[in-house]
This record gives structure tokens, C-alpha cells and sequence, in this order.
């Protein structure tokens, strides 16, 4: 491509400057990812007229949520965000949420007020190491400046610890958070503290050194610690060495009972631990000695819809035990000067007081007994964790297919019989064909090793364990979601779909014909070769879930010949032609290509951030000879991240998309101003939820992170995008030029904040530019089964839609009815254990 001439630089620079005051352009930090895990805090419905398809679904989810047993309330972090409480949940934190992943919470008292410096900073990273070796993450909780930290970054950490620079730092019980939040405190937050927040956000497993309860004296003083009464409200299992060995264990063990605490030892013996010893002379009501078993009673409160936590009493090891008969002498003697000076007396500050004189009698060896049990109870909570994440998928899993009677066929298509692999009846041309992997995923899954420390994270061997072989790959989950919608609303729409993907002449290849011909699905489209090799994805996760390994060969796909696939794509003549971002750029040149010579409608799904941008030199090769009215590729489903490396690949990649005059052409066209601007800062002050009022949780990220920019940059390649905004729902970008302008349905509508759309018309009356936003649907926590398949799902929902009316998107009910139908697609597939679920199927009866 030649370089622009200076007039046309300068035109350039004219034109970008427009674009800048029309958008708002800033500069852009994503911070909310586009995976789909996201669904799960899309959570309220649209309010005003709804349409049916809404309605109907909203009824649907609600009568699904009821089989699900007793649940607790939705999301209460989610609500307090909404009135703008002053939480922080740290990005880690936040992904961990999004996809289920295990999560410990962590205290800070610990930091600020029970262990001297630096130790106490060494403590808090070494705690959090730990958690992480046994396969969660960390969740350290604290105040900074009046903000609640739900994850602490490293320097939030490191200021706390530094209590000589900062000796106003305060211990927080539940009744210091309003006091400390309002003056703007940095605080430390005790055992209560941590259990309210760390249930608050959901997570199941606190790890600390020891239980508050009730001091010694308590008969006179009434001291006794909020910590106790926190674990009736706050349905947190906390994992510690037993109580504080300055505390009145007995009586605490008393009182936990008439509170409805369940006391479990975790161990060989169903001793209570002592804190510093392994025994305290008293005995626990229950005992357990592994993860799954602990893991197993609060999965079980959580079924019964109790409110109340567990302790579960970790001894201290073993190596430590005859220096802790030591140090409890020494404790003794702390709590007799206590007395004395009456310091007992002067409430939470006995605690630290207590804890320091123990470690001055005993010359600093508390400090280390003090540390080892704090970091082996880390590990633990960190197993524990692990465990429940794992359960509580499988008790999911089993909830979803009690609601699937057949999983594989599908309920209004015939089975296929039997028939040899090369062997198709003869089937009328499909009206959609999706090029794409196809692939067989096998996965390998550790068994537990019962009363292990460890979580099969290095495996050297082979070990007894699951191991399960499914069909997977983007374009098979989209061709299957197309075609489940597709036979639901009528058998004769059975052969509108069309799969086209390469496979070997092996067994993986039967296996994924077989799987294929299951569902109803045609198989005429596939391209097997004997020379080819099926692509497989051999994946081992360790007994936690976690990745250790594997194997993708999916060369397959990459060296797809493109003259193959447009011997297959003839055959059909599709209305539609669906591409995913697995192939070469030649192969996806090749296929535009053809499809634009031809007017066929075009539909690129991006795969991840990295492939997002094979499509460009396709694009490149297109611009010489595309019209105004039709972009090169038609449809475009990017994320936000997505979305983002797309646009700056476009601006700033050699092949200069936006230095292209076709590019310019389109720009100019649009005519976009001051006035859409303004319109833009107007829809980015809505909140997300319709139902909500002014909210942090708003629509500005639209402004601020530069999306609206991006999409509006990236209009003249691709005609139509849906962008996927996680937990913020669906932006729904596009064009329409020339004739069309003129005549669409759009032209008669205009912007409509309440309506959550901006319609911009060109002065010429050649264009009109629609961005319109979809709020989330409502989905909880516990239904959430599966989180890979839910983008695939609405994309096939999407390309179902269009295959039955290519114009869905020029006429605002049939655009509202096929994103409606799209998000609950993705919903029913979160709801299933398998990658595409078989609900979809039944779809037509909304």
C-alpha cells in the first residue's frame, strides 16, 4: 500500500481530531474482561415493556432457580457496590469470583497489631505463598484510607505492616467499620472483621492463627469476642489453631455450643488444639483428617440455606508442640501480670498486649511457634477450599443433567442412523455455513489422595483418577447451539446448518462424525483426510482442577487448504458464511473473498485476543474493491479486550487499515459530531440495571475505557458488532449506508437514552449509525455450572437468528428479539455441564 500523500496525512489528522471530539477518546485501561464466567453478575431485568421472548425467559429462569433448592440472596457485594460502598476487590480476587476459583480470606490484625515488623510482613507474603501452593488464592483483607481492600495489593500490604511510620493504623471489630471508614482510617481487621467481608464476597474459607472467645474472667468482665457471634451470622468456614491460649478455652467451647457453632478438629485425634499445643485437655464434638470432608459440611450447610459458619481446629505441627508446653507457661504468667496492671480490663487492647509479653518471656520463640501455625493453617484453609470449589461443581453438574432427559439428541430431531463415515443422504444446500475447528477435548483429572498436603500438583507418574473425552472446538459449539435453535422452532430447518472442518481418518475422527450425527447435525461438511490428524486437546489437571499439562495438536486447522473449503461452501451457496480466527490469514483471505464476490453475508468470531486480528489481512485485501454500503466482513462478535487489540492493530499495524482511503471514505459519511457526542456522554451516566438509579455501576466505561471510539473506528470493516462487556452487558454497534439508510426502520428513530440507544444520521441522509446497549440477564452463582461454552452459545444463537432473517438488525424489535434469545442462550449453557447445552433445544417454546 502506497503512503498517503501530505494533503491526505493532513486530512487524516483533520478527520482523527473529529473523531476525537464526536467519541471522547481517553486513554483506555480495560478493566473488565469479556469472559463469560461474567453472566453470573448480570443481575436484574430490564424494567418497562418487555417482550415476550423476555418475559417468557425471565419466568423460565425463575422456575429453574426454584428446583435449585433454598438460595441465599443474590449477590451482596453486588448490592453494596450499587450504593457505592467503599470496597476494593482486587483484580485477582474479582477473576477468581468471575470463574469460581478457590479463594481463602486473610486478616491483617495479624500484620498491624500481633507481630512486630518486618516479621509481620514476612508472615503476611509467606501466608499468602502458602494458600497459593495449595491451589487458591489469597484474599487479604484491610482498611486503606477509609476503603475496604477485598485483596490487598503489594504496597497496600507493605503499609500496614510499617506500623512504626503509621501508628494511628486501628483494629477492627464490626462495631469500628462505619467510625473507621468515615475518618478515613487505615485499620487491620480481626477475626469478625474478615468473616463479615470475606461472606460478603462470598468466600467459603478464612485461614487464621487463632479464635477470639471469651477472656478469662469473663463471668466478671464480660469480655468476650465478637469473633464468636460473627460465626453465627457469616456462613465462612474459619480454619485456625483453636482459640488463643490466653483466652478461657473451655468456657469458649461452651458458648460456641449455645451458639450453634459447630467445633470440628482437623486431624488424627478429635483433640482441641491449644494454640500453641496440639492439646488443650478438651475435646472436639466432630472430627475430620482431609480437604473433601471439611469441604463436604459447608457445601452441606450451603445446601440447607444455613446462615452460620464452622470452626474447623488445626493443631499446631508437631515440630512445635514441646516448645508450646514452654510457651504456655509463659501465657500463664502474661495473663496473671495482666490482672495485676489491669490491663485484662481495658478490652481489645489485651489481646495485643498479652501476645506481646508472651513473646518478651519467651525470648521470641512464640514469634515462630505464632508464625508456623498461621502458615499451616493457610495451606489448609487453602486445601479446604480447593475441595469445596470442586464439590460444589460436581453437585452442579449433577443438578444439570437432572434436567436434560436425552443430553445428546436433540428432542425434536430424529437420530441419525447408523450409516459409514463417508456416507451422507442426500440433503438440500444449507442457508448457513460455519468454518471452524472442531475438536476432541480429553481431559485427565487427578484423584485426591486422602489426608495428603499436597494437591497431585506434581505428577511423575500415573495416578488413579477421571478421565473424560468430549467434542469441543468454537466452530463445532456454534454450528451445535445454531442448530439446536434452529430445530427447535421447526424440524425443516434441521438441515440449515452447516459444519465445515477438517478432520483425520482415525478414531477421533469417527468419534467426532458419531457425536456429530447425535445431535441431528449434518456431517457433510467435514474434510477428512488420511493425512490429516483430528485435532485433539489432551489436558491433565491435578485433583484440585488445576492445569498441569497437555498436548493441543490442532495443526489441522491452521494448515486448512482453502480450495477444499470452497468446494465444500459451493455446495451450499449459503446466505450466511461464519468464520472463527482458528484458520490461517490465507485461508480466512481466501474465504472473504469468495463470500464478497458472491454477496454473501459474513461473520467473524475473534476466539481470544491473539487471534482477533487474523482477519485483517483479509480485510486489507478487501478494502481495493468494497462499496460504502457494505463493509468487508458483515458481522463481528469481539470482547472488550478483543475489541481493544483489534482497534490498536488496526491504527498502528503495518498494514495501515486506517490509512486506507476506503477507510476515510466511510468515516466521512458517517458524519458523526458534536451532537453524538453528547449524546454518548448522556447513555454513559445510565446505570447498567434498568431498575437501578444512579449507580457506579454505569455505562461511563464506555467514554472512559475508549469503546465507543474503538467500535465507531472499526464500523467501516466490519458492518455490524456485538460486543460482549461481561457483566455490563451487550453493546450492539452498526451501520447502515447508501439506499438502505434512507428506507430502515432506523431512519424513523431517533436517540432514546431511557431506550439505552443512539441513532446519529448523517446530514446527507446516506447514513445512520445505531449503538444501542442490552442490560444483563439474571442468572445466579450457584447455577453456574460451565463458563467455556456460554460465547459460543450466543453466537450460534445469533447466526440462528440471522439464517432465519438476514435484515434481523435493521428493524429494532427483531434486533431486541435476537439478543434476547442470545443471552438466554448463553444462560442455559452456564446452567450445563456440557459445552453447548441441550436446554437450547427446546428454545422455540419462548
Amino acid at each position: 500500500m502506497c503512503a498517503p500523500s501530505r494533503a491526505v496525512r493532513d486530512r487524516q489528522a483533520t478527520t482523527h481530531c473529529k473523531l476525537l471530539r464526536a467519541c471522547t477518546e481517553r486513554p483506555f485501561e480495560l478493566s473488565t474482561t469479556g469472559h463469560w464466567r461474567s453472566f453470573a453478575t448480570w443481575v436484574r431485568r430490564t424494567r418497562g415493556p418487555m417482550s415476550p421472548i423476555q418475559r417468557r425467559s425471565a419466568r423460565l429462569l425463575r422456575s429453574t432457580t426454584v428446583s435449585l433448592g433454598h438460595r441465599r440472596p443474590f449477590s451482596s457485594l453486588a448490592a453494596a457496590l450499587k450504593k457505592h460502598a467503599p470496597i476494593d476487590v482486587h483484580p485477582e480476587v474479582q477473576e477468581a469470583r468471575a470463574h469460581r476459583r478457590p479463594l481463602v480470606a486473610l486478616e491483617t490484625t495479624i500484620v498491624t497489631h500481633g507481630m512486630p515488623y518486618p516479621a509481620n510482613l514476612e508472615t503476611a507474603r509467606s501466608v499468602e505463598s502458602n494458600v497459593r501452593k495449595a491451589g487458591a488464592i489469597p484474599a487479604t483483607i484491610g482498611l486503606i484510607e477509609g476503603r475496604v481492600k477485598i485483596g490487598l495489593e503489594p504496597h497496600e500490604l507493605e503499609r500496614l505492616a510499617d506500623i512504626r511510620a503509621d501508628k494511628s493504623v486501628v483494629k477492627l471489630s464490626r462495631r469500628d467499620i462505619g467510625a473507621a471508614i468515615a475518618l478515613k482510617k487505615d485499620g487491620g481487621t480481626t477475626c469478625s472483621t474478615t468473616l463479615i467481608f470475606a461472606a460478603l464476597a462470598g468466600i467459603k474459607v478464612f485461614s487464621t492463627g487463632g479464635l477470639g472467645g471469651v477472656h478469662r474472667g469473663a463471668e466478671s468482665t464480660m469480655d468476650i469476642s465478637a469473633d464468636l457471634h460473627e460465626l453465627t451470622r457469616c456462613p465462612v468456614g474459619l480454619v485456625s489453631a483453636g482459640v488463643k491460649s490466653i483466652l478461657d478455652i473451655g468456657r469458649t467451647l461452651e458458648y460456641l455450643e449455645t451458639l450453634g457453632v459447630p467445633v470440628i478438629s482437623y486431624g488424627p485425634t478429635d483433640d482441641f488444639p491449644a494454640f500453641y499445643t496440639r492439646r488443650s485437655g478438651f475435646k472436639s464434638p466432630w472430627r475430620v483428617d482431609d480437604p473433601a470432608s471439611a469441604a463436604q459440611i459447608l457445601h452441606t450447610h450451603t445446601q440447607l440455606g444455613m446462615s452460620n459458619g464452622a470452626l474447623f481446629a488445626v493443631p499446631i505441627p508437631e515440630s512445635y508442640d514441646e516448645v508450646g508446653q514452654e510457651l504456655q507457661q509463659a501465657v500463664e504468667q502474661a495473663v496473671k501480670e495482666s490482672e495485676a496492671n489491669g490491663i485484662s480490663r481495658r478490652g481489645k487492647e489485651a489481646t495485643p498486649w498479652l501476645l506481646k509479653r508472651v513473646g518478651e518471656l519467651t525470648s521470641g520463640k512464640s514469634l515462630a511457634s505464632n508464625i508456623a501455625l498461621i502458615e499451616n493453617t493457610a495451606f489448609i484453609g487453602g486445601q479446604i477450599a480447593a475441595a469445596y470449589v470442586q464439590l460444589s461443581r460436581e453437585r452442579q453438574a449433577e443438578l444439570s443433567h437432572s434436567h436434560i432427559v436425552n443430553a445428546s439428541a436433540s428432542p425434536k430431531s430424529p437420530k441419525s442412523p447408523a450409516s459409514k463415515p463417508n456416507e451422507t443422504p442426500d440433503l438440500p444446500p444449507a442457508k448457513l455455513v460455519i468454518v471452524g475447528s472442531a475438536a476432541v477435548d480429553i481431559t485427565a483429572r487427578a484423584d485426591p489422595v486422602s489426608g495428603s498436603a499436597r494437591a497431585n500438583n506434581n505428577l511423575h507418574s500415573t495416578t488413579p483418577g477421571i478421565v473424560s473425552l468430549t467434542a469441543g472446538g468454537v466452530g463445532r459449539n456454534v454450528a451445535e447451539a445454531a442448530h439446536r435453535i434452529l430445530t427447535s422452532h421447526s424440524k425443516d430447518l434441521a438441515t440449515t446448518t452447516a459444519l465445515v472442518s477438517p478432520i483425520g481418518d482415525d478414531a477421533f475422527g469417527t468419534l467426532l462424525l458419531d457425536e456429530t450425527r447425535q445431535i441431528g447435525l449434518r456431517t457433510d461438511g467435514f474434510i477428512r483426510s488420511p493425512k490429516t490428524r483430528t485435532p485433539v486437546c489432551n489436558m491433565v489437571l491435578d485433583s484440585m482442577g488445576g492445569l498441569t499439562g497437555g498436548v493441543a495438536d490442532m495443526n489441522a486447522i491452521l494448515t486448512l487448504d482453502a480450495t477444499k473449503v470452497v468446494e465444500v461452501v459451493e455446495k451450499h451457496s449459503p446466505a450466511i458464511l461464519a468464520l472463527d480466527a482458528n484458520m490461517s490469514h490465507e485461508t480466512l483471505k481466501s474465504l472473504v473473498g469468495y463470500a464478497n464476490a458472491r454477496n454473501i453475508l459474513t461473520f467473524f468470531e475473534p476466539t481470544s485476543v491473539p487471534k482477533s486480528t487474523m482477519i485483517f489481512p483479509a480485510l486489507a485485501s478487501a478494502l481495493d474493491t468494497a462499496t460504502i454500503p457494505q463493509a468487508p466482513v458483515t458481522f463481528a462478535t469481539p470482547n472488550i479486550l478483543e475489541l481493544a487489540h483489534m482497534y490498536q492493530e488496526a491504527c498502528a499495524s503495518s498494514l495501515e487499515l486506517t490509512a486506507h482511503q476506503y477507510w476515510w471514505k466511510v468515516i466521512d459519511e458517517m458524519g458523526l459530531g458534536s451532537e453524538f457526542r453528547m449524546d454518548l456522554d448522556l447513555l454513559a451516566r445510565r446505570s447498567v440495571f434498568d431498575d437501578e438509579g444512579a449507580s457506579t455501576n454505569n455505562l461511563s466505561f464506555l467514554v472512559e475505557n475508549g469503546i465507543a471510539q474503538m467500535a465507531i473506528n472499526l464500523l467501516p470493516f466490519f458492518q455490524h458488532l456485538i460486543i460482549k462487556c461481561g457483566d455490563r452487558g451487550l453493546i450492539v454497534a452498526f451501520r447502515i449506508s447508501g439506499e438502505k439508510a434512507a428506507s430502515s426502520a432506523w431512519a424513523t428513530h431517533s436517540t432514546n437514552i431511557f431506550a439505552r440507544q443512539i441513532v446519529a444520521q448523517s446530514k446527507s441522509g446516506h447514513s445512520v449509525v445505531v449503538l444501542k446497549h442490552f442490560p444483563p440477564v439474571q442468572v445466579s452463582d450457584d447455577e453456574i455450572v460451565n463458563v467455556t461454552g456460554a460465547g459460543d452459545s450466543l453466537v450460534g444463537s445469533i447466526l440462528a437468528s440471522l439464517s432465519r432473517n438476514q435484515a434481523a438488525f435493521e428493524e429494532p424489535a427483531s434486533l431486541n428479539g435476537l439478543v434476547a434469545q442470545a443471552q438466554l442462550a448463553a444462560v442455559y449453557t452456564l446452567q450445563s455441564a456440557h459445552a453447548v447445552s441441550p436446554r437450547l433445544s427446546t428454545l422455540a417454546d419462548l
